[in-house]
């Protein structure tokens, strides 16, 4: 009885961690748009093992688009030099939840804005899939550098609600480097 019991309880908690995660109720794209700071950075994707070392927060500028999509410019430290990358969020039918292909991997990104209040943070999931792999990332954006433990606290909690091993979950360095000169 024990063992059927424990089998049941891993099922639950693995179709509990393979659930999709609702997406921002009522989002506001127009209140999305703007500045934000990479603060904590999550997956089981192979890049983030390899690069987890060396990466470093980024500054992200959301722009709509005249076709109501999102143009994502994100620049970070790469070495001491600053790099820019552009890509371009597909709205789709439900407010909040985006597609894009990645144009250096090839790699397809169903991403979704899990929580955010516009004014502080944002935390988003994307499921990444590349040929047969699918892997999951889960990012924390603030509006500012530093954010409040709680949020830190939820960011972590979220990862390891996806599966994701603490490992897997990263608070970025804060630099000065490609930061534009903001806060």
């Amino acid at each position: 009885m024990r063992a059927q019991l424990s089998a049941a309880l891993a099922l639950l908690c693995l179709l509990q961690v393979q659930a999709e995660l609702p997406v921002q109720a009522d989002f506001q794209q127009q209140q999305f748009t703007g500045t934000w700071f990479s603060i904590g950075l999550a997956s089981n994707s192979r890049w983030f093992k390899e690069k987890k070392q060396v990466i470093k927060m980024c500054t992200t500028v959301v722009t709509p688009t005249g076709d109501g999509n999102l143009d994502i410019t994100s620049t970070y430290p790469k070495l001491d030099q600053c790099e820019t990358k552009r890509t371009v969020f597909l709205q789709t039918d439900e407010p909040g939840r985006f597609t894009y292909t990645s144009p250096w991997s090839g790699s397809e990104h169903n991403i979704r804005v899990l929580e955010t209040n516009y004014d502080e943070y944002a935390l988003l999931w994307d499921t990444i899939t590349k040929g047969a792999d699918t892997f999951t990332m889960v990012n924390l954006y603030g509006r500012q550098k530093q954010l409040r433990p709680e949020l830190l606290a939820k960011f972590t909690q979220t990862a390891l609600s996806q599966g994701l091993a603490q490992e897997d979950i990263l608070i970025l360095p804060r630099t000065d480097l490609c930061m534009g000169g903001t806060a």
